[in-house]
């Protein structure tokens, strides 16, 4: 058995203003970081992030005496030409529309397919689960990232969507004979 801890990256300004932030390597925000800073979590042998600075900075400001594994395909997903646009820049775009239509399913217009995306972070889950196994690992991710690992692993199973966090905020579970438990909400 392994105890994870999720936890999604701090506010940044992308965050605020409700854009679609993947493949953007923006920094927190100064409401983000002291949002963390004002925060307990769980203790860890082992901390994983993204290569993203966000998560970068986020796992640097809770587990400040800890090195970071860097997993590269923990990143979030490549929103395409909806990256770095609101919910409402995006009303009325016929693509848009018909994203939201096929349930957040469909491939995003010049960007990652769905089925690619969860398939690339939960392969790296196991890779980095498999490297360190029977430690506390946190994962300091994206909130997709957490979705796409929860959606396939764990027990009983949901959707994808009702994994969905706020920032700076997560699940702490274990992990055991290819299913992750939910223990706990951080």
């Amino acid at each position: 058995m392994t105890r994870i801890i999720f936890i999604r990256h701090g506010k940044t300004s992308g965050n605020l203003r409700g854009a679609y932030i993947g493949r953007t390597d923006e920094p927190l925000c100064a409401e983000g970081i002291k949002e963390l800073e004002a925060k307990a979590f769980p203790k860890a042998d082992i901390v994983i992030s993204s290569p993203m600075k966000r998560c970068i900075q986020t796992a640097g400001i809770i587990y400040p005496d800890m090195p970071i594994r860097i997993y590269n395909d923990l990143r979030e997903c490549d929103f395409g030409d909806f990256e770095g646009k609101s919910y409402a820049e995006l009303n009325g775009n016929a693509d848009y529309q018909a994203w939201i239509d096929s349930g957040g399913t469909m491939a995003f217009p010049n960007g990652e397919a769905h089925k690619d995306f969860t398939d690339r972070c939960c392969n790296a889950f196991l890779e980095a689960v498999s490297e360190n196994c029977g430690k506390v690992i946190a994962f300091v991710v994206h909130g997709g990232t957490i979705m796409s690992v929860l959606e396939r692993f764990a027990v009983p199973k949901k959707g994808y969507y009702d994994y969905m966090k706020k920032n700076g905020c997560g699940f702490l579970t274990e992990f055991s004979d290819g299913e992750i438990q939910i223990i706990g909400e951080i």
